[in-house]
């Protein structure tokens, strides 16, 4: 099932069109990660596809009724305030205590309602925040670099449990992330983004192609090796697919 298609999108800002030709679709179950430099437009193409940011030309397709979860890069919260997770997670209408329980259960985080905020690890943090966006039922989950800041191990958790929230609940979910080794092991398909789609794919094809390379280099293969060593099983892909930038 489609959840999102998106055709020909543009954004002009300040006199500068940070993307053109913006073309992608979002299937119902995979994890789709989007790569790229700074200021090449992946958090600008995440509000255009969630509504908090009409684009310039292009259109955008929405499944009926569908229903997006978005994590954040990072939330400030004022550490003298006084504030427990489940106060967070009411915020800014009260849920059923069966529904809080569920959704920190999903996110790993099953005894830490009564926990105040400001005592919370970097990465207990953002599993509320995952919690919060869980709290949604998602048809699709929208990650923005939501584990800037944590450490490897921590970041590696967070992703091993964005995997099973997807197995559990069904759901899509797109990633933005500049963590290259994380993105190779955790997802179905790969976009790079500079301003526009320079190719998409496989991962594995991904990190082959030119475009990629021409941005990350060729030192990623080590990442392709994480790749290849929890992802044994062959493909038959050949080639990825480029997209031209327009003139």
């Amino acid at each position: 099932m489609r959840l999102i298609a998106a055709e020909g999108l543009a954004v002009r800002m300040g006199g500068t069109e940070v993307l053109h030709d913006v073309s992608l679709t979002l299937e119902r179950g995979e994890i789709v990660t989007i790569v790229g430099p700074n200021g090449s437009g992946k958090s600008t193409l995440l509000r255009v596809l969630i509504g908090a940011l009409r684009p310039t030309r292009g259109r955008i397709t929405r499944a009926a009724g569908l229903r997006i979860g978005y994590v954040p890069q990072k939330l400030h919260i004022d550490p003298t305030l006084p504030m427990s997770v489940a106060r967070f997670l009411n915020l800014p209408r009260r849920r059923p205590a069966a529904a809080l329980r569920a959704a920190l259960e999903e996110a790993g985080l099953p005894d830490l309602r009564d926990r105040q905020m400001a005592d919370l690890s970097g990465g207990q943090f953002q599993r509320v925040l995952l919690a919060r966006a869980l709290l949604e039922r998602p048809d699709l989950l929208i990650l923005d670099e939501a584990t800037q800041g944590l450490d490897q191990p921590g970041s590696a958790a967070f992703y091993r449990r964005i995997a099973e929230v997807r197995q559990e609940m069904g759901c899509a979910v797109l990633m933005v992330s500049h963590e290259l080794h994380v993105v190779m092991s955790a997802s179905d398909r790969v976009i790079c983004l500079n301003g526009h789609v320079c190719c998409e794919g496989h991962p594995e094809i991904v990190a082959q192609a030119e475009e990629y390379r021409a941005l990350f280099g060729t030192g990623t293969h080590g990442a392709l090796a994480l790749y290849r060593h929890e992802h044994s099983h062959s493909h038959d892909h050949d080639h990825p697919q480029p997209h031209e930038a327009a003139e």
